[in-house]
């Protein structure tokens, strides 16, 4: 197998693995950090925004490189190995019978949210003293 075929599967196993999330968060065996760091995972993974935006050279794809994947793998192992076997059992069907990934605007919302509370932080700490 050569480094090509080696990160498309790894991209393949993270895909897998971000909506196996989706359905671990729901799951009632899932521990409760795990289910609060997997809803942010998916949320994020999910959203059609993201956290930093591609068009920032370098660190535009940082997060979907490195952040997202080591997210999803510190998220897959807060969880037990059953809820996981089962949680990537539903994921390969969902993604067999709908072929799309799935898509968060709940997760839209938190990332716009989360932009809009940094810049009214920025405003604050930078602007109003100044008034």
């Amino acid at each position: 197998m050569n480094l090509a075929d080696s990160l498309r599967h790894w991209a393949r196993r993270i895909k897998r693995d971000g909506i196996a999330l989706w359905f671990a968060v729901k799951h009632p065996e899932t521990p409760w950090y795990a289910k609060a760091l997997g809803l942010f995972v998916v949320a994020y993974a999910l959203s059609p925004i993201d956290l930093i935006p591609d068009f920032i050279p370098v660190l535009g794809y940082l997060d979907d490189v490195l952040l997202l994947p080591c997210l999803i793998w510190l998220t897959v192992w807060l969880l037990p190995p059953e809820v996981l076997a089962e949680c990537r059992r539903q994921a390969c069907a969902w993604s067999e019978a709908n072929g799309a990934k799935p898509t968060s605007r709940v997760g839209a919302a938190v990332i716009v949210l989360l932009w809009l509370g940094v810049g009214v932080a920025a405003w604050l700490w930078l602007v109003q003293p100044r008034l």
